[in-house]
């Protein structure tokens, strides 16, 4: 079940030569795929080109009509290793994931990938995670396409250069026998417009073809002496080739303008931060008219020599527009400038910053500094000077900043990974603390308030594998986490694996909530649901005891909190060799409410009895201890003001939020048997006893409220 369906948009990818395609960027990426004769398509879900893999599931039925085979791999290696089908045969092949990260996992199979070289077109779309809306560490993929040597694509962002990019990369792919990477940032993978569609086509060489009629060349297999041939294959034959084809096909792009002493090169994905600096500055229009030159890269490595070294000769300075580093563009520009003698001077980190995103108030900060700098004539008085205005210093924006506190990400409502991390606080009292290794997922979120668990995090699947060094006797053991997405991504033999065999003396903590949920929802191989085209319903803790794991516990329903509590003190108390390993097993919140909702509503239209369940406090019995809210962290618990004179804490309260998951009862109970909460079952389409039951109680409750009040002393 994935984040979102995108059932209906998923039609527009039948359509044909000459008919308008409108849609975001995910779409036109998946069309251009299917316009090219791709072959087959596989990849790894991660933000922001989740909605990529979740278009390829919906469009099952188009991929299946033209031959496409379609894999959402067990991870982003898994999917790089896929591209093997394009190094004997001329099938086009294209994988996706995340990166840096989908980059660093799928390293070994890129690096044999790119040493050996491809024959079919081999295309990796990578969605570049990269500045302020980021969840990961700040790298940039452009490292690893030079250390590989394998050509990096970075269309301007609006659908045409995006189809286009797509398109010619698989023949530059297949002309210089070199995979090409295809980096799309999130305003990318998300950017509206439209352009001509063209027909979808077949791969006309297919893999039931490969497969009948198998081929096999040593040449291409990474071993001495082929692989020492490789490495002066790239340099003396491929690399020519590319930018051979990337010079005749005119892949970057040249804009003219009037200010001719100066210039602007620019990765092609920073275009339109580049345009709206220069409109902003009065030297562009809405419709990207230009009056500084630019040069736009949609293809950033390899750097193309001659059209460098074309656009800076007639130019006394230009600035180089590069996000994050280190700066690879930059130097590459001044060692040819410099090979060349062109003096023209280069302007890049240092006009504009080293590191993080370049949004439109750096860009405008960096492309002022600039242009104040090497053509001040082209300024207005107005916009010259360097605290001239700019967007945060707009009234409204700081209104809203003053208005809105700042809030670290967290759990969602009812997220049955709370409890769990309820429990540890609880035994935490007991015991002492304990190192915490934490595992990328949206458990991580326990090292932020009001749990503040977790030292360390050291990549997908990674959490109990990062606590490895701590396998020594002593009173208190490591407690690791990993995630169900993690744990079938690498987990099982990176971690409990690793822990099995050295016997490591810890506890493991698998949080199984049915999907891969910190990538969008994806079903997994222990997902409950039942899928036709996928195997689910793979128990973890079968898959733990075959890897040797002795002492396991499964619990079903992770919002008993007392029942995790004491599970984690049995684990702690364990002496037994090797690994301590709870199954923490309860559906994620959020895909529940996606899936229960629309069902839930279709009854009650159909006139089907329902009942639904809602928590609340009762303001008379709060104390205002206020454990709820300190062990459970729900975003639908707050605190209000109570009416009681004698009361001079605030009391717990419940908004409509509330999903009725009862975790807030569960951990104050756990912690201080707290019996201020009641649960309220709201009943649609009641039946004739249900309305009885409801006036008996009524006039049941009606009484008792009205003897209390004339026992009730009261003062004038």
């Amino acid at each position: 079940m994935a984040e979102r369906s995108f059932a209906k948009e998923v039609r527009d990818l039948e359509l044909g030569a000459g008919e308008e395609f409108r849609g975001e960027g995910i779409l036109a990426i998946t069309k251009a795929l299917l316009q090219s004769g791709v072959g087959y398509v596989g990849g790894y879900q991660g933000a922001p080109i989740s909605h990529l893999m979740d278009v390829l599931n919906d469009a099952q039925d188009t991929l299946d009509k033209l031959g496409v085979q379609f894999s959402n791999s067990a991870s982003e290696a898994a999917a790089a290793a896929s591209l093997a089908a394009s190094v004997m045969y001329p099938i086009r092949g294209a994988v996706t994931f995340k990166a840096p990260v989908g980059v660093n996992v799928a390293s070994d199979a890129l690096a044999n990938l790119t040493s050996g070289g491809v024959t079919g077109g081999a295309l990796i779309i990578i969605g570049e995670d990269y500045g302020e809306g980021s969840s990961i560490m700040q790298e940039r993929s452009h490292s690893f396409a030079m250390k590989s040597q394998m050509w990096l694509l970075d269309p301007r962002p609006n659908l045409e250069s995006i189809v286009r990019a797509v398109e010619e990369g698989f023949e530059l792919s297949e002309v210089s026998n070199t995979p090409v990477m295809l980096e799309v940032r999130i305003r990318a993978c998300h950017v509206h417009g439209s352009f001509i569609a063209k027909d979808n086509k077949p791969p006309p060489f297919t893999l039931r073809q490969a497969l009948e009629s198998p081929k096999r060349d040593t040449g291409r297999i990474v071993l001495p002496p082929a692989s020492y041939l490789h490495e002066k294959e790239k340099i003396e034959q491929r690399w020519p080739a590319a930018v051979n084809f990337i010079k005749t096909r005119k892949l970057n792009e040249f804009f003219d303008g009037d200010l001719t002493d100066v210039g602007i090169v620019t990765q092609g994905g920073m275009y339109n931060g580049v345009i709206r600096a220069l409109e902003r500055l009065g030297l562009a229009d809405v419709w990207g008219q230009s009056r500084v030159p630019i040069y736009v890269m949609n293809v950033t490595y390899p750097v193309i020599d001659d059209e460098v070294a074309e656009f800076c000769a007639s130019k006394k300075a230009v600035l180089i527009v590069e996000e994050g580093q280190p700066e690879h563009i930059e130097q590459a520009i001044a060692t040819i400038l410099r090979r060349r003698d062109i003096n023209t001077k280069i302007y890049g980190k240092g006009a504009l910053p080293m590191a993080g995103e370049y949004t439109a108030d750096v860009m405008l900060k960096g492309v002022r500094s600039f242009l104040a700098s090497a053509a001040p004539d082209a300024l207005t008085d107005q916009v010259r000077a360097p605290n001239a205005p700019n967007i945060n210093d707009d009234s409204r924006v700081q209104a809203l900043a003053s208005a809105v506190p700042p809030r670290p990400p967290g759990f969602c409502t009812g997220c049955p990974e709370r409890p769990i991390f309820a429990a540890m606080k609880l035994v935490e009292k007991e015991t002492g603390s304990h190192h915490v290794a934490s595992d990328i997922g949206c458990h991580l979120f326990s090292c932020l308030p009001p749990f503040n668990l977790g030292a360390t995090t050291m990549g997908y699947g990674l959490g109990p594998a990062s606590a490895a060094a701590f396998n020594v006797k002593t009173d208190k053991k490591s407690i690791s986490m990993i995630g169900d997405g993690g744990f079938w991504h690498n987990g099982l033999t990176s971690s409990v694996g690793n822990a099995v065999y050295n016997k490591h003396d810890g506890v493991i903590i698998v949080i199984d909530n049915f999907y891969s949920s910190a990538t969008g929802g994806q079903d997994i191989l222990s997902s409950r649901a039942d899928t036709e085209s996928r195997s689910t319903q793979h128990p973890i803790k079968k898959a733990v005891e075959g890897v040797g794991a002795t002492w396991v516990r499964q619990i079903d329903n992770t919002y008993n909190v007392g029942k995790m509590r004491d599970t984690l003190k049995e684990a702690l108390a364990n002496n037994e060799p090797g690994p301590k390993v709870i199954v923490a097993s309860s559906e994620c919140m959020l895909n529940k409410q996606r899936r229960v909702k629309p069902l839930f509503n279709k009854a009650v239209k159909d006139g089907e009895r329902k009942v639904r369940e809602r928590f609340g406090v009762d303001e008379d019995v709060c104390t205002g201890d206020h454990a709820c809210i300190r062990l459970s962290g729900c975003p639908s618990l707050s605190v209000k003001h109570s009416a009681d004179p004698l009361k001079d804490d605030p009391v717990a309260a419940i908004d409509n939020s509330c999903v009725g998951c009862g975790n807030c009862g569960e951990v104050s109970e756990a912690a201080v048997l707290c019996p201020s909460f009641y649960r309220a079952d709201i009943i649609y389409n009641p039946t004739g006893f249900d309305r009885f039951m409801a006036r008996m109680r009524g006039a049941v409750i009606g009484f008792l409220q009205r003897r209390r009040a004339r026992r009730r002393v009261a003062f004038a």
